[in-house]
């Protein structure tokens, strides 16, 4: 079963390798999507995949790598896209 989320993270994430840890993270389990960075200093990423593998990469994101500081999370079902890779996208 296919699942897609979008999920905005607040914290201090910006600047912590975080696009790249979510970005190694994802393709390791066959994630497809993007992560970017926001004007107003949160991440947003969209994932998609099978329903294990999204459920995986929710809790990575929730953790992050080890100096990141999460303070919120918000997630957000969404439409299937069908992305053919995970990118790291710019503003």
């Amino acid at each position: 079963m296919k699942k897609s989320i979008r999920i905005f993270i607040t914290g201090s994430v910006q600047g912590m390798f975080f696009r790249q840890f979510v970005k190694d993270q994802a393709e390791k389990i066959n994630i497809r999507g993007f992560i970017r960075n926001l004007e107003d200093g949160r991440i947003e990423i969209f994932i998609e995949g099978n329903k294990d593998s999204v459920d995986k990469m929710l809790e990575i994101c929730k953790n992050g790598p080890p100096h990141a500081k999460i303070r919120s999370i918000e997630e957000k079902p969404e439409a299937f896209q069908d992305f053919k890779e995970f990118k790291i996208l710019n503003f």
